[in-house]
């Protein structure tokens, strides 16, 4: 299952993680969100390190990562943003993108 990322674990859990993690920036009443939510916490379920951050709730970090329109998806490494995805993307495309980073 993806982790639920606010500010108080975003540090340790996305920053200071052992290899890529995909964060997906969403909000409950945004469609597309919803119908990314699947691929994601499929990744997850594979092994992949993945997170949700809920833009309504965390808007504190959404403005620090600028983003702007959701769903968007963002690959850290390193403590670094090193990709960045907006709008809807196939669960394929995901793992793909997170094993560049591996």
């Amino acid at each position: 299952m993806a982790k639920i990322l606010t500010s108080d674990n975003f540090e340790a859990e996305v920053l200071n993680a052992e290899g890529p993690v995909l964060v997906d920036f969403w909000a409950q009443w945004c469609g597309p969100c919803r119908m990314q939510a699947p691929a994601v916490e499929k990744l997850a379920e594979e092994g992949y390190q993945a997170g949700k951050v809920n833009v309504d709730e965390q808007s504190g970090l959404a403005m620090e990562y600028q983003v702007m329109n959701i769903p968007t998806l963002i690959i850290f490494k390193g403590g670094k943003e090193v990709d960045r995805m907006v709008g809807v993307q196939s669960g394929a495309e995901l793992a793909r993108r997170m094993d560049l980073y591996r």
